[in-house]
């Protein structure tokens, strides 16, 4: 398997959709149930591109199988970011999520961002340590904030601090 790693143009919002939409359905790992509509998906891409957020993605055989985004939010700091981030479900285990948090992270330093945070499931124990091998570390824990098929989850918030 070849995978490559490299920051998303708007001609991959397409396939960038197509895999926030089959992760989100699996109902395990993001709040959303699918996919926005294209055009919103087209519009959030030129608004990374735009403000340079780091947004990567994973591609196979010229197929978007994951990506990793991390943003400023609109009335933040310019420098704290919001980590998103996904795999297609055949490509996990195989290292694609870390390849894509180490770009992500390089990228991120490289824009000036000083502190990256996220919020992860606590039954998504795979990501969580995915996020504390590359120094996230846990900052407090939502209890029962998500209900996902009728069971509830905690939400466990993570920061990175690069001062």
């Amino acid at each position: 398997m070849v995978v490559t790693i490299r920051a998303i143009t708007l001609g991959d919002a397409a396939g960038y959709n197509a895999v926030l939409g089959a992760v989100a359905r699996e109902q395990k790992y993001l709040r959303m149930t699918d996919a926005p509509p294209i055009e919103r998906t087209r519009n959030f891409v030129a608004h990374n591109i735009e403000r340079r957020n780091p947004h990567l993605v994973a591609v196979n055989q010229d197929v978007v199988i994951g990506w990793c985004d991390i943003c400023r939010e609109p009335d933040m700091a310019r420098h704290v970011g919001s980590l998103g981030m996904g795999v297609m479900s055949g490509f996990r285990g195989r290292g694609v999520g870390s390849a894509l948090m180490k770009s992500a992270l390089a990228a991120a330093k490289e824009e000036g961002f000083k502190r990256i945070e996220l919020e992860v499931y606590a039954s998504n124990t795979k990501a969580i340590a995915l996020y504390e091998r590359f120094g996230f570390e846990r900052e407090g824990l939502r209890r029962k904030a998500v209900c996902i098929q009728n069971a509830w989850d905690d939400v466990v918030p993570m920061g990175l601090l690069w001062f």
